[in-house]
C-alpha cells in the first residue's frame, strides 16, 4: 500500500517515519522543502514531560506521552534525560501544592535539594518538585534529523503535491490548515522567546508556577534558552503582544535577576491546532474498517501544546491502524 502525507511538521515527519519503518511506500509533501518557521513545531519547547503536562491535561497525554523520549532517542537522538524542575515563588507556594495534587512521579525537594540540582538558583527557592523521568530535546534539531533520515531512505520532502491515485492513501497532517475539513479544529496562539544569557546556567527545563502566566524555560546550550509560552484562544499567528513579552521576561527575571540582561534572539508566534477536548485525534473520511483503507483521507491532528510529546504515539497508532487494522485509541 502506498501513502501520501501532506504536511512535514512534527506530525507528518513522525507518521512518515513509522510507515517507512514498517516497509510502506511513502511520499511526503509540504509547501517548504525543509523544516522552518512556517511550521508550528518550529517554535515548540521540546519538553517531553508527560507527568508535568498531566497537571492540566487528560490522562491519555500521560499514557501516550511516556513513549516519546525513547522514540525520539531512537529516531532522532539528542534527547537530554535530566528531568524537570518545578518551582514557585514564596507568594505562590499554593500553586506548587496544587500542581503536586494533580500529577505524580515526582520528588519533593527542600531548599538544599533545589540548590543541588541547579546551583545557579541556590538560595532562591524553598521548595520544588523534581520529575526525574522527564526529558527534553531541541525541536529544530529533531525535525532536521527526521527529515534527513527520511531523505536518506528515499523519502525527501516534496513541494509539488500531486492528486493521489485510487490506490494511494492520503494522510493529512497539515495542522491548523486542516480547518477546511475538520470543523471543530481551533487555533490556540502561543508566544515565546529565545534568549541568550551566559550569566545563568540551567541544565534542565524549569517551570515557574504563577497563577496568571506560568513560565517554562528550556536550556538550548551555550547560554541560550527558550521561554514560553502563552495560551490564547486565537488563530492569529504573527504578532506578539506587549503584555506577553512583558510577563514572560518578568517571570524569567523572577526566576533569576540575571535574565534582566539577556539578549533577545528570536520572538516566536504561532497557533497550535486543537480540538475542543485538547486531545489529538485520528479522523477518517470516509470511515472504514480493517487494514488497507484506501480512497479516503486520514487526518492526524489536534496535538495542541503536546506536539513532540504525543506525535510519536499518534504516528504509531496511525501506522498500526492503516497497515495492521488495529483499533484507534483516539479517533473520530
Amino acid at each position: 500500500m502506498s501513502f501520501e502525507i501532506i504536511g512535514a511538521g512534527v506530525a507528518g515527519l513522525c507518521v512518515a517515519t513509522e510507515l517507512v519503518k514498517r516497509g510502506a511506500s511513502v511520499r511526503l509533501f509540504d509547501r517548504e522543502a525543509a523544516p522552518g518557521d512556517h511550521a508550528c513545531s518550529w517554535w515548540a519547547g521540546g519538553m517531553l514531560a508527560p507527568w508535568c503536562e498531566r497537571e492540566s491535561a487528560e490522562e491519555p497525554v500521560l499514557t501516550l506521552g511516556r513513549e516519546a523520549a525513547d522514540w525520539w532517542d531512537l529516531h532522532a537522538g539528542g534527547v537530554s534525560r535530566r528531568g524537570t524542575l518545578v518551582l514557585a515563588l514564596g507568594r505562590d507556594k499554593r500553586e506548587l501544592d496544587r500542581f503536586a495534587r494533580r500529577t505524580s512521579a515526582f520528588e519533593t525537594l527542600d531548599r538544599a535539594g533545589v540548590d543541588a540540582l541547579e546551583p545557579d538558583l541556590a538560595g532562591r527557592f524553598e521548595r520544588g518538585l523534581f520529575f526525574a523521568e522527564e526529558a527534553h530535546l531541541t525541536p529544530r534539531d529533531a525535525l532536521a534529523a527526521l527529515s534527513k533520515a527520511l531523505a536518506d531512505k528515499g523519502v525527501p520532502v516534496e513541494t509539488d503535491a500531486s492528486v493521489p491515485a485510487d490506490s494511494v492513501q492520503r494522510i493529512d497532517c497539515r495542522g491548523l490548515s486542516a480547518r477546511d475539513a475538520l470543523a471543530d479544529l481551533r487555533g490556540v496562539k502561543g508566544e515565546m522567546l529565545v534568549i541568550r544569557c551566559p550569566d545563568v546556567t540551567l541544565t534542565r527545563p524549569v517551570r515557574l508556577l504563577h497563577p496568571r502566566i506560568p513560565l517554562y524555560i528550556v536550556p538550548r546550550g551555550n547560554g541560550v534558552y527558550m521561554l514560553g509560552a502563552t495560551m490564547v484562544e486565537s488563530t492569529e499567528r504573527e504578532r506578539i503582544t506587549a503584555r506577553a513579552l512583558l510577563e514572560m521576561l518578568s517571570a524569567a527575571y523572577a526566576l533569576h535577576p540575571a535574565f534582566a540582561e539577556a539578549e533577545v534572539l528570536e520572538i516566536g508566534v504561532d497557533a497550535r491546532p486543537a480540538f475542543p477536548d485538547n486531545l489529538p485525534r485520528i479522523t477518517t473520511f470516509p470511515k472504514g474498517e480493517g487494514a488497507g483503507r484506501s480512497g479516503g483521507t486520514v487526518y492526524v491532528n489536534g496535538l495542541y501544546r503536546h506536539g513532540f510529546l504525543l506525535a510519536p504515539a499518534m504516528a504509531r497508532i496511525t501506522a498500526e491502524y492503516l497497515l495492521e487494522g488495529k483499533s484507534v485509541e483516539i479517533a473520530a
